[in-house]
């Protein structure tokens, strides 16, 4: 999708998965190289279908690219970025048991937990380095 804003992936918009488990941090996805912004580590997540909420578009998304079970994990807030004509909506789920990531697809060089305090020492996605101080003090009103 292209526009006054830039070009953006995904016609009906995208939403991506943050997973928060208390213990051991946020689940980040290393980007294939070949992907967009690959080399970058970012939330697993992709374009919403035609109809779908954002809500199921990254349990979808993150269950295909991470392997994220959704009965293991419990919505805590969303937030969007809309440009008018294209939104990224971040899902921040808390786990509600333990679980290992799995690669569903060639996307992910690596899936890993990563500590709250070491996710900005990572070479973040641009948009999810944008947001991240934002989404992060969602994280502590939980």
């Amino acid at each position: 999708m292209s526009g006054a804003q830039g070009r953006f992936w995904g016609r009906y918009g995208a939403a991506g998965l943050m997973v928060h488990d208390p213990r051991r941090g946020i689940l980040l996805q290393h980007r294939a190289e070949w992907s967009d912004r690959g080399g970058t580590w970012g939330l697993p997540g992709g374009a919403l279908h035609m109809g779908e909420q954002a809500v199921d578009g990254a349990l979808r998304e993150a269950h295909e690219e991470a392997g994220v079970p959704a009965d293991a994990v419990c919505v805590q807030f969303t937030s969007t970025y809309d440009v008018g004509y294209w939104s990224y909506t971040t899902v921040g789920v808390r786990a509600t048991r333990p679980f290992e990531p799995v690669a569903g697809d060639a996307e992910s060089i690596e899936l890993r937990w990563v500590p709250l305090e070491q996710v900005d020492q990572l070479p973040l996605h641009p948009g999810f380095g944008a947001a991240w101080p934002a989404l992060r003090a969602k994280l502590a009103t939980e």
